[in-house]
Order: C-alpha cells, then structure tokens, then sequence
C-alpha cells in the first residue's frame, strides 16, 4: 500500500493530493494507493464518536505500507502530516517528501541550510523530490499575465508530481522494524520553540526533573544533531513534548508519530488550546494524529509530572 499524506483543510490541498494519488494509481493500480479524507470517506463518515475512527482507519493503513508519500510545503508543517511521517519511519517504512518550497531554511543568516525547517524531515526522507522554480512560460499572446502565471505553477506542480510517482516506483522495500533498547528511567522533553526560551525546560527543572533535550536547533550541523536526536528520544523510557502553538510543532509530531507506532509512552503537554468542529465530529483539542496518537494530553505542571513520575 502507497499511502498519500497530506494537509486536509482546504480544498486545493485535497486536489493536489488526488491529482498525485491518482498519476501513482495509474502506475500501481488504485487498489494499492491509500489517500486520507477520500478513501476514509470523511465527509459523510458516520461513527459515534467519528474523529477517533477516522484516526483508527489512517492508522491501520500505516501499518501495512510499502511507502509513504507526503507533500510538505512552506514553513508550516502540518502536524498530522509530520505524525504520520514519524509513524513511518519509526517502522522503517521508505519516506519520499514532495515540495515545491522554493526557500532554504537556516537558525542564523550564514548557518547551514536545511530543505526543511524542521531538520529531522531532511534525516527521515529516504528521497526528497524538490521542484522549487516555475514551470516554461505558455508563450499563448491571448492570455492575461495572471492566466499565464496560473499555468506556470500547473506546470511546476505536474513536474513535481511527475517527478514524485516515478521515484516512488524507485524506493527501496521496508526494512524490518527495529524496536530500540530503552533507557526506562530516560524522559526526552521536546519544547515548543512557539513558548518561552524556558518553557518546558524550565519546567521540568523547577520540579526536579532531570530530562534529555534536543540539541538540533543550535548545533552547527543541524543535520548529524538531528539524527542524535531522534536516536536519543527513541531510545528513553518515555517522550513528553510541548505541543504549544497553531499546530503541534513539527518535531513534537515527528516523534509522537514514532511513539504510536512502537508503543513508546507519549505525552503531550499543551495548557491551552483552541478547539476544531466539523460535521458530525466530536470537538477536537488538536490534529486527530495528534490528539489520539498520544497517550495522555497533560494540561498543568503537575500533571506533567505527575506523569513522567508514574
């Protein structure tokens, strides 16, 4: 099974990701090809409570995948997208990341450069297809510069999809999973760089709580610090992150996408938030990945730990 991650909430999301899903069923076959909020029916789903289902059902299908595709663009990162990418690559699952982001991403104005704004994207892809320039202009004298310009980013988006589906047919099989050994007394602690410099950090300090913390965002190799991290959270006892800001921050999603896929204890803390509503869905705290991908949502201090002390 191919499955097609992607940002659900507009409509020329949704067509984007169907436009890709359907040049790759094309090449494998429609059978083969899993696309959230189509094959989930989400719109006219009816279950009693409907926003658990529909993660259930994206769930199942990540479990039983030759590869996923995401499409990741801009320096908002969709945070359902990056669970299910964590999700993949905890099981070792091929990841190929499609972009038409033309911006590079650093921490300083000379520091190293990053596909990506979070660097743990860069480390988990097993390909990136980037297509960041403008397709050929049509050259039609009849058309306005704005019809012109649509055609040029339908042409740039079709190279990109082109260029996606025929390096999916290229990935490698998964591999076989590999649970790491941990550390049952280690807690990695993800802050939100949305919430103060001290945040969870200070938190977790204040109570006596001696945690492990990412390094990546101030390293001078983003990339190889990315990597120590991911290593370091899979391998503790268990994960608290500050899910604090618009969305859970991208490498917040990353890693408790790994956690629901192993069975890793995962915690978010997240003191305030701001609810969603859809048709026939119970309100949401969060992105579904995330809300029900955790173990617990922690809304105080003490809850946090009271929990990593559990």
């Amino acid at each position: 099974m191919y499955y097609v991650a992607h940002r659900l909430f507009a409509a020329h999301d949704r067509a984007l990701a169907a436009h890709l899903a359907h040049e790759l069923a094309l090449r494998v076959g429609e059978g083969h090809v899993f696309l959230p909020f189509c094959d989930t029916d989400e719109e006219d789903l009816v279950a009693e409570v409907k926003g658990r289902r529909l993660f259930e059902l994206d769930r199942d299908r990540l479990r039983t995948l030759r590869a996923l595709i995401a499409i990741v663009h801009g320096p908002s990162l969709d945070d359902g997208v990056c669970m299910e990418i964590g999700y993949a690559a905890a099981l070792r699952i091929p990841i190929l990341l499609m972009t038409t982001d033309f911006q590079d991403y650093s921490t300083t104005p000379a520091g190293p450069r990053t596909c990506f704004p979070e660097p743990l994207l860069d480390t988990l892809a097993t390909r990136t297809v980037r297509v960041p320039r403008l397709g050929v202009p049509p050259g039609d004298p009849g058309q306005t510069r704005y019809t012109a310009f649509a055609d040029r980013n339908r042409a740039q988006v079709q190279r990109a999809i082109t260029t996606c589906v025929d390096a999916v047919l290229q990935l490698p099989a998964p591999k076989r999973t590999v649970i790491p050994a941990r550390t049952r007394s280690a807690v990695y602690a993800e802050p939100s760089p949305y919430t103060s410099a001290q945040g969870l950090r200070g938190l977790l300090a204040q109570h006596g709580i001696t945690a492990l913390y990412p390094t990546r965002f101030d390293d001078e190799d983003p990339l190889t610090a990315a990597r120590a991290d991911w290593a370091t959270a899979r391998n503790a006892g268990r994960i608290v992150v500050d899910a604090s800001g618009p969305e859970t921050p991208p490498g917040a999603a990353l890693l408790i996408g790994a956690a629901c896929a192993t069975g890793q204890p995962v915690a978010a803390y997240l003191p305030r938030s701001t609810h969603t509503h859809a048709a026939g869905r119970e309100p949401n705290h969060r992105n579904l990945m995330i809300q029900y991908g955790v173990d617990r949502t922690l809304r105080s201090p003490d809850e946090v730990t009271a929990w990593i002390r559990t």
